[in-house]
């Protein structure tokens, strides 16, 4: 990917928490100057920055799930995956973006976890796009 760069990390502090009150995150649409990770991407909110090209960054997550938890979004507001059927190249570049912040991150030969979620019952709890990287050990089979 032309122009990317891995970001070292501790260049910002960990950011403000993003998951609190999720089903309010998801039942109103927020416009992009409202949304945490617009606003962590802009640089507004500090955030752990691990990954970054034109279109796209990775963070460390503040909650993580494993002993690496990423979170890969598009710079742009997109508000979940499902808005991006439209948009393959997007989409492609927050994949390929997660694999290389996976990479970074030495995850490659153990393994890693890519997932993203949509809407409500999807469980996604920020409506902007986000790919989670997970890894660092032996992850449970289960995921839903």
């Amino acid at each position: 990917m032309a122009g990317a760069r891995a970001a070292g990390l501790g260049q910002r502090p960990a950011a403000a928490q993003h998951r609190t009150n999720a089903s309010n995150a998801m039942s109103a649409q927020p416009s992009a100057s409202a949304c945490i990770f617009c606003r962590i991407v802009s640089g507004d909110i500090p955030g752990q920055c691990v990954y970054e090209d034109d279109q796209v960054a990775a963070f460390e997550d503040i909650a993580p799930q494993a002993p690496v938890h990423l979170l890969v979004v598009p710079r742009r507001h997109v508000d979940s995956v499902d808005a991006l059927a439209d948009d393959p190249g997007l989409l492609g570049r927050v994949m390929a973006a997660a694999v290389a912040a996976a990479r970074a991150r030495n995850l490659a030969e153990s393994g890693y976890r890519l997932v993203t979620n949509h809407g409500r019952d999807g469980a996604q709890s920020v409506a902007h796009l986000h790919v989670h990287v997970l890894g660092g050990r032996q992850l449970r089979g289960q995921l839903g």
